[in-house]
């Protein structure tokens, strides 16, 4: 795919991207192991919605500070700062982007599991490359088909029904006002269950014709990963080159201009 080829000019020393869905493609340091940063957050989403769908925990029982639940958890809406400490906002406030939500709703899952969350997290995975080796908001690395595992499970569900993926992929607790890392304060800043949502924010970093159904997250150091339900594919990203204004004008340029050259051969298969 022609459009992945841009990657050789970023200012990163390894990058690896691929392209998953209705077209197959891949560029770059396919054999490096990365780490995902807060690109984690995806398919650590996964592992407790399969945690939800197994009756271990539910979606909307306490979970958090007082008056929180689960589902404020993984949607950011529970009041809890970034790192660990106490509630800055009332649940249901404001979009907080927090890493501690994110190990608190983990910390459920692993007590009711009864067993740590990093094994529940490598059960749920079983078959991918995929590694947590840290936090279940940031920890996990891998390799670009790693990563790949992630968006085909986002496409095309497998570990989850498609019922529980349509739900987290649709705005929770909607019209609340946030600070999208790296983009600044965005109204609303919509969410799913750990899906970041991209609706009509603006500035962002996916493109400017990714479909407003585009979800997914990036990562500080310099990954993310995007699904387009509206064009059947995700884009995947992995480089060693930390998020800055480099990445702010270099992924949406590529998103534009993979959609752009699937748009000119549609489902066609292209390497």
């Amino acid at each position: 795919m022609q459009a992945l080829r841009q990657v050789e000019a970023w200012p990163c020393e390894h990058a690896a991207v691929a392209v998953v869905g209705r077209t197959a493609a891949v560029q770059g340091d396919v054999g490096r192991v990365f780490p995902f940063a807060s690109v984690t957050k995806l398919a650590t989403a996964v592992a407790v919605l399969v945690a939800a769908e197994e009756g271990l925990v539910d979606l909307d029982e306490p979970a958090g500070p007082p008056g929180s639940t689960l589902r404020h958890l993984l949607a950011h809406a529970s009041g809890l700062p970034f790192d660990a400490g106490a509630p800055i906002s009332p649940p249901g406030r404001r979009r907080i982007y927090s890493n501690y939500g994110f190990e608190i709703a983990a910390e459920l899952v692993a007590e009711r599991a009864e067993m740590p969350f990093g094994d529940y997290f490598r059960a749920v995975w079983a078959g991918t490359a995929l590694e947590l080796g840290g936090s279940p908001a940031w920890g996990a690395a891998g390799t670009i088909d790693a990563l790949s595992a992630v968006a085909r499970e986002l496409l095309a569900p497998e570990r989850i029904a498609r019922e529980t993926l349509d739900e987290a992929s649709t705005t929770q607790f909607p019209g609340l006002a946030g600070v999208l890392p790296g983009f600044g304060r965005q109204e609303p800043n919509d969410w799913g269950l750990g899906f970041e949502i991209r609706d009509a924010k603006s500035p962002h970093w996916t493109g400017a014709h990714n479909s407003a159904r585009t979800f997914g997250h990036f990562g500080r150091s310099g990954t993310f990963l995007w699904v387009d339900p509206d064009a059947s594919i995700a884009l995947a990203c992995l480089t060693d080159l930390a998020f800055g204004d480099w990445a702010a004008a270099a992924w949406p340029r590529l998103a534009d201009d993979v959609l752009a050259e699937l748009a000119e051969a549609p489902f066609r298969n292209r390497s």
